[in-house]
């Protein structure tokens, strides 16, 4: 199987954390056995790479014989879909893509490529198509799992006698960091040493660290497709508090130690301090090792099996 990946989002130097659940599924779908190609168009650096990227995808495709174009967001799509000679399956990755024109534009493109994943059935009814796959990203299990509290504590110079609440996100307005703050705000007014950890921006190495050496995440974001934060924090065994959106409902489940919160500040106060009083790990990491990126990578690789099959197009080195 030989795939061109199309993205507006992968990890550079200067943004190590860019599109790294990108990243991780191209590298699981190699060790799949796929031959896979990536092809970034880099919109940070220029918003005008959009409309290079048109041509690209076109040379892209005639330089090698793929059997599939697998693009990641609905830019990336629509550059894809500027070609026919191969098939296209698109993953749609956040339900913040479905306001607006944006909305309008991934709503438009779905009817028109072969194949497309949506990360949850939230985001399935946002999208409003027929036929979608709800794939979430894989998450890394063994670069999330459990480790002693005191030696991450260690390791990243925090202080040991401290409640440390994590909130791992970009700092856009729709993740609700001031939700979060006011929430800790409130906590600290009857527990002092209660903190909030704003962790942004840092390699995806270092993450599982914070998580392990935190007490509790909190998710407060008004839109969510399936969010990573919450998936990897459960394969640490860290207790969650978050607003319900996108697929955390069904990601936490009954586990123990997590809590669904409404989107103000005394809710999430509220369940923040269930979560402290309580004093221990969860068993998360049972409940997500299904999301495993190789696992991920195996339903997305099925996908481009019966894209394949229902256009009757013979793979490389088939006759």
């Amino acid at each position: 199987m030989r795939v061109l990946v199309v993205t507006n989002m992968y990890p550079t130097e200067t943004m190590p954390a860019f599109g790294v659940f990108v990243y991780e599924q191209v590298q699981s779908l190699r060790r799949r056995g796929a031959q896979v190609d990536v092809l970034f168009i880099n919109g940070k650096e220029s918003t005008w790479n959009y409309l290079r990227g048109f041509a690209q995808v076109r040379r892209q495709v005639r330089a090698a014989r793929y059997d599939i174009v697998h693009a990641h967001y609905v830019f990336s799509g629509v550059m894809a879909r500027a070609q026919f000679r191969r098939p296209l399956v698109v993953s749609f990755h956040g339900a913040g893509e479905m306001f607006g024109w944006v909305g309008w534009l991934c709503r438009a493109l779905a009817p028109r490529v072969d194949a497309f994943t949506v990360t949850s059935a939230e985001h399935e009814a946002e999208l409003g198509a027929k036929g979608a796959h709800i794939i979430p990203c894989g998450i890394d299990t063994e670069l999330f799992q459990p480790m002693p509290r005191a030696e991450a504590r260690q390791r990243l110079g925090l202080p040991l006698d401290k409640k440390l609440i994590l909130f791992a996100a970009d700092l856009r307005p729709e993740k609700r960091v001031d939700v979060a703050r006011a929430a800790v705000a409130l906590l600290q007014r009857e527990t002092p040493e209660v903190e909030l950890l704003v962790v942004t921006g840092r390699p995806h190495s270092d993450i599982p660290l914070f998580m392990n050496a935190c007490d509790a995440l909190v998710l407060t974001s008004d839109a969510e497709g399936s969010p990573q934060v919450v998936k990897e924090a459960m394969a640490c065994n860290l207790p969650i508090v978050s607003v319900e959106v996108g697929d955390v409902a069904e990601v936490i489940g009954g586990t123990e130690g997590c809590f669904l919160c409404q989107r103000t500040p005394e809710d999430v106060a509220a369940k923040l301090r269930l979560a402290l009083e309580r004093g221990r790990r969860t068993n998360g990491r049972e409940a997500v090792l299904h999301l495993s990126l190789d696992r991920i990578a195996d339903r997305i690789l099925g996908i481009y099996g019966q894209v394949l099959v229902r256009r009757g197009e013979p793979r490389e080195g088939q006759p």
